[in-house]
């Protein structure tokens, strides 16, 4: 078999970094690790091409070449998704897809004409899918009912990525999440039972990326890194002496739940085998909203000197906050705005609340008639897909002034600089090489906010007390600094796509009113 593999292009969003890539001459924010392990999947002797449309775009011979086209999405890359599947179909090729999206809303990939849709986990369906095939079946749906041993899954094909393309490589360390937020699809691809890798195992993929030439971030994409805290715990302290001997080649990122500030072992542990962030769904300050998800974990302790705490042991925050949950309080954005100032967070993941297919909210909604179209998706400029609980106006509103505000430079220069202020310096000691990239990033930095903006003189003074107080923070503080340009720029696009929905609704409302 010759098997073109493509992954979608990634529309501009919040986890897109357009701007801060444009500025350090990369192409795309993460490596996609979900099809290159596909690509370790498939049998040796099939011959392979891989494309990351974000990265490069396939070409004509590519299509011409190959016997069959497997394309992996995220519901965010809809849209070039269904493009891809049209395509391979109109020219005779046989499309497979899998993934997240197509796992969820099936439905979607066989309007467009896949033949074989490849879902849940791969280790799983991958055989049957290759099974079908060797019987000449010329179409199928493949689905596990139970999940797989992640401690069997193959290396990614990291050789198949242009590594000078990317901000971050991925890998995994755990799938499956032990809490049930009700918005929240992760249980229901990967199940409230987080199943781990084995220490050795990560090691050998960290290897690999070593032995590859890469030194940059590494971002462990698990849904909630704790999930497991013991076999969590059983991995760092095997991490540690691994990042200690090769002189803390790479900077760790991670996704946890905020009961991470309950466990100062655990914290320290992170800091200490390279860690710098992590990324945290708290989603609003409001109690009574997080009750109402079943986001219980979040309403154990008090939320802002968690994350205080968190941040004092070493650990920077990005955060995810949500507007629109049942019986929300008018003025939600303007607390969630508080909030992230009185924390310090400089990047807040901020989104209308959107109901995922076949989550428990979508079921609830749907019983309750509250529907309102069919997809929903994270994207910043999307209008939410339910009815909710006050005026869908009222909150999208409260939504750009909260998004516009936070992403003003001054008062996100100013919380960054109280965020590492607040932090323990300790890094590990590293040879890491600056990168003509990050030369290329750090130059635009100090141009456009030491120079051209009004932050000139507060960015200087705040750089030089970083340097002085905080030296091994630096190359994190600047790096924050450049992800701020995406969203000084990026909030001009989330402003304009909802003020533009919400004059389509309004005229709607008036043609409704009129029919009437």
């Amino acid at each position: 078999m010759k098997a073109l593999l493509l992954w979608p292009i990634m529309p501009n969003s919040f986890w897109s970094y357009q701007e801060t890539l444009n500025l350090a001459n990369l192409c795309s924010t993460n490596s996609p690790l979900g099809i290159i392990t596909v690509a370790a999947m498939l049998p040796k002797d099939w011959e392979i091409r891989f494309v990351d449309r974000n990265v490069r775009l396939e070409t004509d011979d590519d299509w011409v070449w190959c016997d069959i086209v497997i394309i992996s999405a995220m519901i965010i890359q809809k849209q070039d998704f269904s493009e891809l599947i049209q395509k391979g179909v109109a020219l005779g090729k046989k499309v497979a897809v899998g993934g997240p999206f197509p796992t969820s809303v099936p439905e979607f990939p066989l309007t467009y004409g896949a033949h074989y849709l490849i879902l849940d986990e791969g280790e799983c369906t991958i055989p049957m899918f290759l099974e079908a095939l060797a019987r000449g079946d010329e179409s199928g749906i493949f689905r596990a009912s139970e999940k797989p041993d992640v401690t069997q899954t193959p290396i990614a094909r990291f050789d198949l990525l242009d590594l000078d393309a990317y901000l971050a490589m991925t890998v995994q360390f755990s799938r499956g999440c032990p809490f049930q937020c009700e918005f929240c699809d992760i249980i229901n691809l990967y199940g409230r039972k987080p199943r781990t890798k084995k220490p050795e195992q990560m090691l050998r993929e960290l290897q690999v990326l070593y032995d590859l030439g890469w030194r940059r971030y590494v971002f462990i994409v698990d849904d909630n890194f704790i999930g497991n805290k013991r076999n969590a715990k059983i991995f760092l302290q095997a991490l540690i002496p691994w990042m200690e001997e090769h002189n803390y080649p790479f900077i760790l990122l991670t996704e946890a739940s905020l009961n991470l500030a309950e466990d100062d072992e655990l914290i320290e542990l992170m800091v200490k085998a390279g860690f710098t962030m992590v990324f945290m769904g708290i989603e609003t300050p409001d109690t009574d909203s997080l009750l109402g998800i079943h986001k219980n974990q979040n309403t154990r302790n008090d939320l802002i000197e968690s994350c205080h705490k968190i941040t004092r042991m070493g650990l920077q925050i990005m955060s995810g906050f949500i507007m629109g949950f049942d019986n929300e309080r008018p003025g939600a954005g303007q607390r969630i705005s508080e909030f992230i100032e009185e924390t310090g967070i400089p990047q807040g993941q901020f989104s209308l609340l959107q109901a995922l297919q076949n989550t428990a909210m979508w079921n609830r909604l749907q019983k309750e008639g509250r529907l309102v179209d069919g997809l929903g998706t994270f994207h910043q400029g999307a209008i939410m897909n339910f009815v909710p609980t006050r005026p869908v106006e009222e909150i999208t509103e409260e939504y750009i002034d909260a998004f516009w505000n936070i992403y003003e430079p001054m008062p996100y220069l100013k919380r960054t600089f109280r965020h590492f202020m607040m932090m323990n310096g300790w890094r590990g000691k590293t040879n890491r090489p600056i990168t003509w990239h990050e030369i290329r990033m750090f130059s635009a930095i100090c141009w456009r906010q030491g120079l051209v903006r009004s932050t000139r003189l507060l960015y200087w003074w705040q750089l030089l007390q970083v340097m002085l107080s905080k030296p091994r923070l630096v190359y994190d503080y600047l790096t924050v600094l450049g992800v701020g340009e995406h969203f000084f720029n990026y909030r001009y696009e989330v402003r304009t796509q909802l003020r533009q929905k919400l004059a389509a609704l309004k005229q709607v409302e008036k043609q409704e009113t009129y029919a009437l």
